[in-house]
């Protein structure tokens, strides 16, 4: 298993529940598959860099784990198709 981390921006005008399950479902993705979550960080709703379609602001998530690249190409696809998630990146980290 290698180490990834991924940083996903949520739109800004989502609720505290909706925000929490879909946390919960990425997070899901990852256990339920096999893989280990790490860590996870959110930071909140913060100014993005640059306006995405008219949007300021987004609620950033970062979570660390652990799992076979299958997972984070699972997650990855995921993130794609959800109407929530404005931007993701994942990466693999250094051994």
């Amino acid at each position: 298993m290698r180490a990834y981390e991924v940083m996903y921006i949520l739109r800004p005008d989502l609720d505290e529940e909706n925000i929490q399950a879909m946390v919960d479902k990425f997070q899901g993705i990852v256990t339920d598959h096999g893989g280990e979550v790490t860590e996870l960080d959110k930071w909140g709703k913060r100014r993005l860099a640059y306006e995405i379609n008219h949007v300021h602001d987004g609620y950033y998530v970062v979570m660390k784990f652990k799992a076979d690249g299958d997972i984070a190409k699972e997650l990855d696809r995921v993130l794609k198709i959800t109407d929530g998630v404005m931007r993701h990146l994942i990466i693999r980290e250094d051994d």
